[in-house]
């Protein structure tokens, strides 16, 4: 037995969308709807603005609440920033003021304030307050506030806040405050104030404030503040260096910052205090309790015969 027209996929939504036309010449109208077999559950064709079970519009506006699936072709009105979509949303931009359950989107997903559950976009997403959940965006995903769970960014994921969770940048990751969790960014990942996971960049990473956990850039990372294990391709700084940090061209301190750990480095330029030990080609600290290890050694605080010698250099009294 051969499938009636309006029972195939494609066509349903092609009917859906002639009936809404006819319903609104074109646009949506406030509350303007044919549902059945009641006005606030079942079936929905048009803009209804509180409804349960299975809906199809062309363009939300002023919507209160829907329940269920929700198929829309076009992006919502401006005056729709307070409506709340539950269960399924599907369109080309679905979107609503609170966005709840799983939103799939053919070129995005906007939500005006918040959006929670599997979140997917082909081109981007984006909330004006927070994004928590699943998260994927094909070029990118962005909150005004933070973006909290599995995060995935084609290009970038960025957050005026707070990026927590494990966060995929294909370019990279940036948080106005912090990114906390996995954080992957092919070129970057960076944060206002802490960076701390496990950190991964094809070039660097840097924190306002702090970077800690393990971190891996291919070419150099900084903050005020590095604790944990960090490697760099090229170079790495801070005003306090905490744990192990190795980098192939230099390992920097500050004016008056400290290191307390390992370094290791072609230079390890320590322009404060050192406590542990430091292996390099020259290794120059102003003052030491420690070893350092290299071909000069440079302590500048050290007795007059004490402060340039070979290979290794020592200070334990302080």
């Amino acid at each position: 037995m051969k499938m009636t027209t309006l029972a195939r996929p494609g066509a349903l939504m092609a009917s859906a969308l002639v009936l809404m036309a006819i319903i609104t010449g074109g646009r949506p109208a406030l509350g303007q709807s044919v549902d059945f077999p009641t006005k606030k559950w079942g079936i929905s064709f048009g803009n209804s603005r509180q409804f349960t079970g299975l809906r199809f519009n062309f363009r939300d506006s002023q919507v209160r609440r829907i329940r269920g699936l929700n198929v829309t072709f076009w992006h919502p009105k401006k005056d729709n920033q307070d409506a709340v979509i539950e269960g399924l949303s599907l369109g080309l931009v679905p979107g609503g003021g609170y966005m709840k359950g799983i939103q799939i989107g053919l070129l995005g997903v906007a939500a005006e304030k918040n959006m929670t559950g599997f979140n997917a976009g082909l081109l981007g997403m984006g909330a004006g307050n927070n994004i928590s959940g699943i998260n994927i965006g094909g070029l990118g995903a962005g909150a005004g506030k933070s973006i909290v769970g599995f995060n995935v960014g084609g290009l970038g994921l960025g957050a005026g806040d707070n990026v927590y969770g494990i966060n995929i940048g294909g370019l990279g990751i940036g948080a106005g405050k912090n990114a906390i969790g996995i954080n992957i960014g092919g070129l970057g990942v960076g944060a206002g104030d802490h960076l701390i996971g496990i950190n991964i960049a094809g070039l660097g990473a840097g924190a306002g404030k702090k970077l800690a956990g393990l971190t891996v850039c291919g070419l150099g990372a900084g903050s005020e503040e590095i604790q944990g294990l960090t490697f760099a391709g090229i170079g790495l700084g801070g005003e306090t260096l905490k744990g192990v940090q190795v980098a192939l061209g230099m390992v920097r301190v500050a004016n008056n910052g400290r290191m307390i750990g390992f370094a290791a480095s072609a230079f390890n330029f320590i322009k404060g205090s050192q406590t542990g030990l430091s292996i390099g080609l020259l290794n120059y600290a102003y003052s030491l309790k420690g070893v350092q290890i290299g071909l000069i050694n440079i302590v500048r605080d050290n007795p007059r015969y004490l402060k340039v010698l070979p290979i290794m250099n020592a200070n334990f009294s302080r």
